[in-house]
């Protein structure tokens, strides 16, 4: 916990920056609101610090100081877009597939079309088949890399105040007993025992339910989404999420 005097809404720009990156979660995000309100008074310490930080990372802070910038652009000087073209957070991928149009549309919560841009890659990344049929069978999962999957996750989890990706699902499943049939109305995608109509009954939005977003087709039965929240990759950041979470 950080000494000093407790941070309020008349601390200085610089004071909450500091208690909202060193803090705890918790103490970040009762900061949330706080950061929105004085966004004109942070923008240039954001791009400062920005420049110096972690673009490895996993904190869904620092996205959320990327939307604080976006959205006080071109008034308070450059933007995220513009200071980071391609994106700030590193995405790599092991087929050569470039995330930096997702992370825009992440970055200014363009989430259906992020949504709909992340169900594309999947399909790159599945394969020729998956491309010509239009969606993932679950067989083909396992050889979709593990690198990629990583990066998609951080990306959501990163521009949604770590609401959102594959191992925020994969946590609440655990938190549901792994029963499916009480995991689809957590997400919001079942509601009074019917499937949610996309796209136009689903929340694009951080007020959506935690872990609404990457959407997985169901219709044709849980095994994508199984496979998917088996692969290691996800597994292994579904663990830390749940240790997280705990912590």
């Amino acid at each position: 916990m950080l000494s000093g005097a407790p941070v309020s809404s008349s601390s200085r720009a610089d004071q909450l920056l500091e208690h909202f990156l060193q803090g705890s979660d918790r103490q970040a995000r009762v900061l949330v609101n706080t950061l929105r309100q004085k966004a004109s008074d942070l923008a240039p310490l954001i791009r400062e610090g920005l420049r110096a930080a972690d673009r490895d990372g996993e904190s869904w802070r620092h996205g959320f100081l990327l939307q604080l910038l976006a959205a006080s652009a071109p008034v308070d000087g450059p933007g995220a877009a513009e200071l980071f073209p391609d994106g700030w957070l590193r995405a790599p991928s092991a087929r050569g597939l470039d995330y930096g149009p997702l992370q825009g549309h992440l970055l200014r919560q363009h989430f259906e079309e992020a949504d709909r841009l992340t169900s594309a890659h999947l399909r790159e990344l599945a394969g020729p088949e998956a491309e010509r049929r239009g969606y993932v069978y679950f067989s083909e999962v396992p050889a979709i890399p593990g690198l990629d999957l990583r990066s998609l996750d951080r990306l959501w989890l990163a521009y949604s105040l770590g609401r959102f990706g594959f191992s925020v699902q994969g946590r609440l499943l655990r938190l549901c007993g792994n029963r499916w049939d009480a995991l689809w109305p957590r997400l919001g995608w079942k509601r009074e025992g019917l499937w949610t109509r996309y796209p136009t009954a689903f929340t694009w939005s951080l007020e959506a339910p935690e872990g609404h977003m990457p959407l997985v087709n169901q219709l044709r039965g849980v095994r994508l989404m199984d496979a998917l929240l088996r692969h290691p990759a996800l597994l292994e950041r579904t663990e830390g999420a749940v240790q997280a979470a705990k912590g």
